[in-house]
């Protein structure tokens, strides 16, 4: 074996030891650089609450109608909401901002929607908004949605939003607490 390959054999023994330590490694987790917690009150429209209604159907399944969400798991129905924000859990408080977007109802079998909103922040405490994506199994008793950006005090935030349903009165309003961190703060 000339020097060469030698050195190349030795090279290449010390890469492969030095990426399976790298996968042995513990990931240390990191704290958050901020901690949120706000809650947004639904009002969906039912032909009855205009004046009040915060959300409405916009899209529904043929069996369905835009006034009464669709058979037993909503399935097809899309809401677009403009929801107040609240620092606590009582829909009178004053808003800190608006819970503006949309969830659609995707699955069939279960109670189940995917998210696409932003908070809206314009007060003295807070200016922008952050964003968020993803999966909301309504049955779970806490469930994870993505922060994928922001603007602002906000500006291209990333983290973790923990979604918790903290009230409900049938199919017209519900509140939800909403636990942000956020892991990437500029």
């Amino acid at each position: 074996m000339d020097a060469k390959t030698l050195m190349l054999a030795i090279f290449l023994l010390f890469l492969i030891s030095a990426s399976s330590d790298a996968h042995t490694q513990k990931i240390r987790a990191r704290k958050p650089c901020k901690h949120l917690v706000f809650y947004f009150h639904d009002v969906i429209y039912n032909g009855k609450n205009s004046r009040n209604a915060t959300s409405a159907i916009v899209g529904s399944p043929v069996w369905g109608n835009k006034t009464t969400l669709a058979g037993q798991s909503h399935f097809g129905d899309l809401v677009v909401f403009d929801d107040p924000i609240t620092l606590d859990n009582n829909l009178h408080s004053t808003p800190v901002g608006r819970a503006q977007g949309f969830y659609i109802y995707d699955k069939k079998e279960i109670f189940t929607a995917w998210l696409g909103f932003s908070f809206v922040f314009n007060s003295t405490e807070h200016k922008g908004s952050i964003n968020f994506a993803g999966a909301d199994p309504l049955m779970n008793k806490t469930r994870d949605v993505s922060v994928i950006g922001g603007t602002g005090d906000f500006l291209m935030a990333r983290g973790i939003a923990t979604l918790m349903t903290d009230a409900f009165e049938g199919e017209v309003y519900f509140r939800l607490r909403t636990d942000i961190k956020l892991y990437e703060c500029w």
